[in-house]
């Protein structure tokens, strides 16, 4: 009698688990995919914060020099400025209390000495000095909306810096991507006639056109070195070793900022500048300000694409304000746009098209080896 129930306990037990093993499995796709809504979500979160805040920082910082800004070194301080928004968000993920998420990398690998970091930190904000520089002349003597298609070559030269620091391999959408940049920049190059440029000389222009396009490689040169250091120095990912990646580099680039100001001389005029502005002293500061806070924005949006996808993703998508800002030039700035001009933004959005097209095949060979993945892009991961 005895066994009789013992067996009938043992049947009934193995039924209740059947019965859990059936629940499970029902719900585990419904969970998988409220968790990819969730992913999509954000992501297309990041994504207009990328866009709105790169746009209107943009259009912004040409704004301040129309209206009689003229301070190249106050147009490249305001780039990086911004950051102390972002400590709330460095000091709530490096809380004891607050959950680290990686991402593809192991927590146990040895972390970086602080010398280390420093140097590191350090490099990368000099490097975004000069970058910011750059783009500062660019956008003074470049109209805003040849300075945006020049912007769209930053794609071409991350190609180039991935596949020798990153071992990205050329495949022949990539290729066709680089040369249809190429020849945009070039049309854009030989164009330089018909621009509107009767307050800048031809001279100022060609340094301007140059200034672009170094930015352009500077930060291609950059986003793959950070890729670069996840992998070689940092070896985590977690969202607070992206702010710091951030906050500590643009920290060191404020302050580079703050004595080239100084050694130039220019903060002697910026009280006659701020005077003399055209739409007064409250519309200056708040310009500065406003630029410095869309800039931080629009690394938010950056910051959450490396997260949640890549770094060479959140490169790509950063490119997508290519046909949003020439036209907005258009309108409030009254930009020229000839023949010449709109072949080279047709080029560099077909050259656009080409990169997000070799993304998508990327991300179907991931899912194919991997069913349960649910971010794209993981083959490029930082």
């Amino acid at each position: 009698m005895e066994e009789d129930q013992s067996g009938v306990e043992l049947q009934t037990r193995v039924h209740t688990r059947d019965q859990d093993k059936e629940v499970s499995s029902t719900n585990r796709p419904r969970s998988s995919r409220f968790k990819h809504y969730k992913w999509w979500i954000r992501v297309i979160s990041y994504i207009v914060f990328l866009i709105a805040g790169q746009s209107a920082a943009t259009l912004l910082g040409r704004l301040y020099y129309d209206k009689g800004g003229n301070s190249k070194w106050m147009a490249t301080f305001v780039q990086s400025a911004g950051f102390p928004i972002l400590l709330p968000l460095m000091f709530y993920f490096s809380s004891p209390f607050t959950k680290s998420t990686h991402v593809g990398v192991s927590s146990v690998a040895r972390q970086p000495t602080i010398p280390t970091l420093v140097l590191l930190y350090f490099g990368f904000g000099l490097l975004l000095t000069g970058d910011n520089m750059m783009y500062s002349y660019g956008l003074l003597y470049v109209p805003v909306s040849t300075y945006s298609l020049l912007c769209a070559t930053q794609l071409a030269f991350n190609s180039v810096f991935s596949f020798f620091l990153n071992s990205q391999k050329f495949t022949p959408f990539i290729l066709n991507s680089v040369i249809l940049l190429t020849i945009s920049a070039a049309l854009l190059a030989v164009n330089s006639d018909s621009e509107n440029t009767s307050t800048v000389s031809k001279g100022k222009y060609v340094i301007g056109f140059l200034c672009t396009i170094g930015a352009s490689a500077a930060y291609s040169l950059y986003l793959s070195l950070v890729q670069l250091s996840f992998e070689k120095v940092i070896k985590r990912e977690t969202f607070s070793a992206v702010l710091d990646m951030q906050i500590y580099p643009s920290l060191v680039a404020t302050c580079g900022c703050v004595v080239g100001l100084f050694a130039s001389g220019e903060w002697r005029t910026l009280s006659k500048e701020m005077e003399e502005y055209g739409e007064g002293k409250v519309s200056y500061l708040m310009t500065l300000i406003f630029t410095a806070v869309t800039w931080q924005v629009s690394s938010i949006g950056l910051l959450g694409l490396v997260f949640e996808v890549s770094s060479l993703f959140s490169n790509v998508i950063s490119t997508l304000s290519l046909p949003v800002i020439p036209i907005l030039a258009v309108i409030f700035f009254h930009d020229k746009m000839d023949g010449v001009k709109g072949m080279a933004m047709v080029l560099a959005i077909w050259g656009f098209l080409s990169y997000i097209y070799q993304h998508y095949l990327d991300d179907s060979k991931s899912k194919k080896a991997n069913p349960n993945e649910v971010s794209l892009g993981h083959a490029d991961q930082v």
